[in-house]
């Protein structure tokens, strides 16, 4: 905060907004934008990993693995995503906190499941009472990613076996015939070639990824939509030392033109990825490189 905001009654109009927009709750919506960053650019890549290995295993020759990466796959799909944020994010901390109740209390004598309660001891608690806030929010964050990122992860798999299965059948009969092994045709001929045909696909996803980063707030997490509807509806002096009337319209606006500019900028990103995806390839946008550049 400046030092001429220690008496807000007395500052002119440009005065007053810049100490309104440096004041600590605001921090917290400043926060709450790198927090968003931060789980996009995370989740991301952690969604690929669950979508590639659900892929390889809706591929597999070993029929319990085809059936786990094929009902993977339905099963995400066919929920509402809401309903896997909220059951993932109990179901992983409650999941975890057995697991160390098992591990650190193993002379525990009473039913962890009490009616509607789960009750564990005091040590196998995630995190532990005596934590710092940091810590919790942590924590808090990292379910958070693990949750976007399996049910994220259910529709990169579908994408990425469509893609495997789009690549041209002759080019891997080719690699067999000059003796690659099954292994060798995956990885040197199956998996670069498939991304042209993930990309768009994986592209959409990414956007639909990017407009559910509201949900956060779903989870505990404190997103910048939530700071959003709090500074700007507020008129209470309790919350702030700078009352003003429903702002929630203004808010809301600079969130619009923040999802506009990132989505923006991610046309943009995946676009050249694709040019330079297609070099070389046995499709349209391939061909087409090809005859622009002669």
């Amino acid at each position: 905060m400046f030092s001429f905001c220690a008496d807000p009654e007395t500052l002119d109009s440009l005065r007053w907004l810049a100490c309104y927009l440096t004041t600590a709750k605001h921090a917290n919506l400043y926060t709450a934008t790198l927090v968003v960053l931060a789980l996009l650019a995370i989740t991301a890549p952690a969604a690929m990993i669950f979508g590639f290995g659900g892929a390889m295993a809706a591929r597999s020759r070993l029929l319990p693995l085809r059936v786990f990466g094929h009902g993977y796959i339905s099963i995400v799909r066919g929920v509402p995503d809401i309903a896997f944020f909220l059951f993932f994010v109990i179901a992983l901390d409650q999941g975890f906190e057995w697991i160390r109740h098992k591990v650190k209390c193993p002379d525990w004598d009473e039913p962890i499941r009490q009616g509607n309660d789960f009750i564990v001891c005091a040590e196998a608690k995630l995190p532990l009472g005596t934590s710092a806030q940091w810590i919790h929010e942590t924590y808090g964050f990292f379910l958070a990613v693990l949750t976007f990122a399996i049910v994220f992860g259910a529709f990169c798999a579908n994408v990425l076996y469509g893609a495997m299965r789009a690549v041209p059948r002759a080019q891997l009969e080719t690699a067999e015939a000059y003796g690659m092994s099954r292994r060798q045709t995956f990885w040197r001929i199956l998996v670069p070639q498939m991304w042209v045909y993930a990309l768009p696909g994986l592209g959409n996803l990414w956007m639909v990824l990017t407009k559910a980063t509201p949900l956060l707030f779903l989870l505990g997490v404190e997103d910048i939509v939530y700071w959003a509807r709090e500074l700007g509806g507020t008129a209470n002096p309790r919350f702030t030392d700078y009352p003003h009337g429903d702002w929630r319209m203004w808010y809301f606006l600079a969130l619009l033109v923040f999802y506009l500019g990132l989505t923006r900028i991610s046309e943009i990103a995946l676009d050249r990825l694709m040019i330079r995806l297609s070099h070389g390839q046995a499709t349209t946008g391939g061909e087409a490189l090809r005859k622009a550049a002669t």
